[in-house]
């Protein structure tokens, strides 16, 4: 199916947006895991995710408005979500960050793997794509570092 350039770009903001609202559920879920901690986790807790996640998030909102703006394309307001359920533990918000962060890392991998980028995007947008997936790269695994470390 052949599909206008105006149409993928359209496309590509759709996944980049879907990816960033994922970013927007961990931040808000880690968020409230720092509320549950005692400040010494909590400290951790800031400075291995809350701190990348958002700059991860920063940078994808940024890479989004900068592609519309640049394409004429409508842009659109992130609001941050709730981080679900409430539970005083601390680790179920940090295990739905985590899980949040692998998935808005594999739905910007399928973007990048797409060709799309490449075929009606632009380099800057590639490059906060992967500046995005950089950031994030090592969340799911400090989040589970911190995991085991919680509640002994």
């Amino acid at each position: 199916m052949a599909y206008t350039t105006a149409e993928a770009r359209q496309q590509l903001l759709d996944d980049l947006a879907d990816a960033t609202d994922r970013l927007a559920f961990g931040l808000a879920c880690v968020a409230e895991a720092y509320e549950e901690l005692d400040e010494q986790a909590a400290d951790a807790l800031e400075e291995q995710m809350f701190r990348p996640l958002q700059g991860a998030y920063g940078r994808a909102r940024r890479a989004y408005a900068d592609f519309a703006a640049r394409y004429e394309l409508p842009n659109r307001t992130f609001e941050t979500p709730s981080p679900g359920t409430h539970t005083g533990d601390p680790r179920v918000y940090i295990e739905r960050a985590v899980e949040a962060t692998e998935d808005a890392d594999q739905g910007i991998a399928e973007l990048q793997d797409s060709m799309l980028p490449v075929e009606v995007g632009d380099t800057e947008l590639r490059a906060g794509l992967s500046e995005t997936r950089a950031l994030i790269a090592e969340l799911p695994a400090r989040g589970r570092r911190l995991l085991q470390t919680f509640g002994r």
